[in-house]
């Protein structure tokens, strides 16, 4: 699967707005799990991260 979205200015930097299907792709729920980037040959990954965000 692949999907093309644009970059949002952010403050002094961008952000990339995660729809709610890729999110249910990746079994995240942005109020409670954190997710983790990577770089790799040139290619951003994310995933889930295996901690839950503390409050």
């Amino acid at each position: 699967m692949a999907v093309e979205r644009k970059l949002m200015r952010n403050g002094n930097g961008w952000a990339l707005s995660i729809n709610s299907t890729i999110l249910g792709l990746l079994d995240v729920n942005p109020e409670v799990d954190m997710v983790k980037y990577t770089i790799e040959n040139d290619k951003l990954i994310i995933t889930k991260a295996s901690k839950k965000e503390e409050k």
